[in-house]
């Protein structure tokens, strides 16, 4: 099929994306046209104009082959009721897959609900999912809906599966099995019609192993997996995305940025981004809010290569060292702190109290001495 050529208008400038490539349908029917990055590769880069409406999807900007592939499992799934169990690093884009899933199912026009399973004391995650009644603990003074009542007809998102208590394991997997479950404090079923999408960063498998996580549960979340694609395996979107987050934070910051230069540019593409896309919008951000030109251009000390490029990636078994090498150099630049706007969370772009979870999980020692052993 041949290629397309497109032209984009600017100020003293044409901008020619010379090479479009259609995904096509059974039929051969070009259902949507991706851009390839070739027209990015300009010595300057002219930053004017929108995205490429065929490089969007959902919110998930890109035009390479990993996320094409990612997309077009989308595109199966969304309409079925199948529970899916999305996997991939952290700042990969999972809660924006899950609401690309629920965006296109028969559930749209009903509630997307989402909990964050690592953020919440365990002592209050089954209250969080299920409910209680007035009474049912000190300081539960009336009865309180939980996620899964609240999203009764609708989708809900369990992030961070993998940090569930055993116990509370035991009643989500009853609700996958019955459609239904108790308020805590109540002996009454309550039915509910949800769609479940769940998602981790942790290899289930290897916790089913150790004896963390319920195998039974794991293999009712495991209907539809989903591997998301590291930033590092889809790097050729990169230079998209960047111009996106610029588009975004220079409207916020009331800034005017048309160009990045192409050394920048093979900067961001060079760098391994252990924090993915999270990090990626991170640096943007930053770089947009101190410019003081019209010229994008990003500081060399923000791109640390020392853990990230002792950290390789060899699937979703390898996480938790790289998880540790990653938290424990936020700590050591932090000098200890979690929270505040300096402190190890911010730097990673992950909430307090995940942060939190996931150092006492991991046996790191927040001031620098050697982790437990696992």
């Amino acid at each position: 099929m041949a290629s397309n050529s497109v032209v984009y208008n600017v100020p003293n400038s044409q901008w020619t994306e010379d090479v479009y490539k259609p995904l096509v349908d059974k039929s051969d029917d070009s259902v949507r046209w991706y851009p390839t990055e070739e027209a990015l590769r300009n010595e300057n880069l002219v930053l004017q104009g929108e995205i490429p409406r065929a490089s969007v999807f959902e919110d998930i900007v890109g035009s390479s082959n990993p996320l094409r592939q990612l997309l077009k499992q989308v595109e199966k799934v969304a309409p079925s009721d199948s529970t899916v169990l999305i996997l991939g690093e952290t700042g990969t884009g999972k809660e924006l897959i899950a609401r690309a899933l629920h965006r296109r199912s028969k559930r749209a026009n009903r509630a997307f609900i989402k909990l964050n399973c690592a953020a919440i004391p365990q002592s209050l995650i089954a209250s969080e999912l299920f409910g209680h009644e007035k009474g049912a603990f000190t300081g539960a003074l009336q009865r309180r809906v939980g996620r899964f009542e609240a999203a009764n007809g609708g989708t809900l998102f369990l992030d961070e599966v993998g940090e569930l208590p055993m116990e509370t394991q035991i009643a989500l997997l009853r609700v996958l099995q019955e459609k239904e479950f108790e308020r805590v404090g109540s002996n009454h079923p309550v039915s509910v019609d949800i769609r479940v999408i769940a998602a981790t960063n942790r290899d289930l498998r290897a916790a089913v192993a150790a004896g963390t996580f319920r195998a039974d549960l794991f293999y009712r979340l495991n209907v539809f997996p989903m591997a998301l694609p590291s930033l590092r395996e889809r790097a050729e979107d990169i230079p998209l995305l960047v111009k996106y987050f610029i588009a975004r934070y220079s409207k916020q910051s009331a800034k005017s940025i048309r160009h990045i230069g192409k050394q920048t540019l093979l900067q961001l593409k060079g760098y391994h981004w252990p924090g993915n896309i999270r990090e990626l919008q991170n640096v943007v951000e930053r770089a947009v809010v101190l410019s003081e030109d019209d010229t994008f251009v990003v500081d060399d000390a923000w791109l640390k290569r020392g853990s990230s490029e002792s950290c390789e990636k060899r699937g979703l078994s390898a996480l938790r060292d790289c998880e540790v090498e990653m938290i424990e150099a936020a700590l050591a630049e932090a000098h200890g702190r979690i929270s505040g706007p300096a402190g190890a969370a911010a730097k990673l772009g992950v909430p307090r109290q995940t942060l939190e979870s996931k150092i006492q999980r991991l046996g790191i020692d927040k001031y620098g001495q050697n982790r437990a052993t696992a």
